[in-house]
């Protein structure tokens, strides 16, 4: 498979180092459609046309963090139903100058960790769906809004340093990979009786050590038995009639493989705990991009973005009110 559209996005992540706030609209116009659609985490959400891709998310961006520098660790492709998508997964740094979607600056160096998929057209961007861990630099900055049950790291590469897929992998790889995912989701998370997590069988898909690398509120956790302990137990206590999302989108190359869909899922809100929040009963929507890691016949890795502050605004939480008006109550 032709490298061109890696290259677009990787060079564009390579790029931002160079270009400022007020020069940075000539890269995304080289970069994106004039009518490109651009899908991401609250409080951005949903942007349509190149200009405002510029104005309301990249310029804001760069003057906050304006020695920003990407750092990707995964970029592959691959076509869904007839569109071709770039999968690409790393981190932003940069220095925390100026506040950033109410976010007070900190002066420090300051990580953005995100996950996306870029459908490309004719060698341009014409549709992006992004997640960032807007929670991650929340809690970087000092604040704690809600408790994690694990650790929240900044998410590492792959262990294997081979996500650059810059050489063309072979077609059967891909399959193998795209074929694991999807028994894993379909007949594995879809066979949830509502009460026993054994019966997803969940063994037969995950390496013995694998690691799963979720965002800021849930944590990251090591093995079946921790990801079952401290994620997917809580997750499917607070939501145990959760389906997945419509227009969704897989892709897969070598070893790896992405899946979206906006919205990601939906599900009743029925168990009291999660985020150390009470049970709202209400139905609730979902804004997540996963990113697996191939290993044999089992996947190893596990990078999850989980847009955490649209599901607690859904609960009634609104985490950028809170940093406005009343932020030493949340500070560390």
């Amino acid at each position: 498979m032709a490298a061109e559209p890696k290259q677009l996005l990787y060079g564009l992540s390579q790029s931002i180092h160079d270009v400022t706030a007020e020069s940075v609209g000539d890269l995304i116009e080289e970069s994106y459609h004039d009518d490109a659609e651009w899908y991401g985490p609250e409080p951005i959400n949903e942007l349509h046309g190149v200009e405002s891709i510029t104005q309301t998310y990249w310029q804001p961006l760069l003057s906050a963090f304006p020695d920003l520098e990407g750092n990707d660790y995964i970029i592959f492709e691959n076509e869904f139903e007839g569109d071709h998508w770039v999968s690409t997964a790393g981190t932003l740094v940069g220095t925390f100058e100026n506040d950033w979607l109410d976010i007070p600056a900190t002066g420090q160096a300051t990580w953005i960790q995100y996950g996306a998929l870029h459908r490309v057209v004719d060698g341009k961007i014409a549709e992006t769906r992004v997640l960032f861990d807007v929670l991650d630099v929340i809690r970087q900055a000092g604040y704690r809004l809600v408790p994690s049950l694990a650790p929240e790291v900044v998410r590492p590469g792959p262990a294997t340093q081979d996500g650059l897929l810059f050489q063309e992998q072979e077609e059967s790889a891909s399959e193998q990979t795209l074929q694991m995912v999807e028994e894993m989701i379909f007949e594995g998370l879809g066979s949830y009786d509502g009460e026993n997590l054994d019966v997803m069988d969940m063994d037969a898909y995950w390496h013995e050590d694998f690691m799963w690398y979720g965002p800021a509120g849930i944590g990251t956790t090591r093995g079946v038995d921790g990801f079952q302990e401290f994620h997917q137990g809580p997750w499917l206590e607070a939501f145990p009639d959760r389906g997945t999302g419509g227009d969704a989108v897989r892709v897969a190359e070598g070893n790896y493989c992405a899946w979206t869909a906006w919205p990601s899922g939906e599900a009743t809100h029925r168990g009291d705990g999660l985020f150390g929040l009470p049970s709202t009963g209400e139905t609730v929507t979902f804004r997540v991009i996963d990113f697996w890691r191939r290993e044999g016949n089992l996947l190893a890795e596990n990078w999850v973005f989980i847009d955490v502050i649209n599901l607690l605004g859904q609960f009634g939480v609104d985490v950028f009110e809170r940093l406005r008006n009343n932020p030493e109550s949340v500070r560390w």
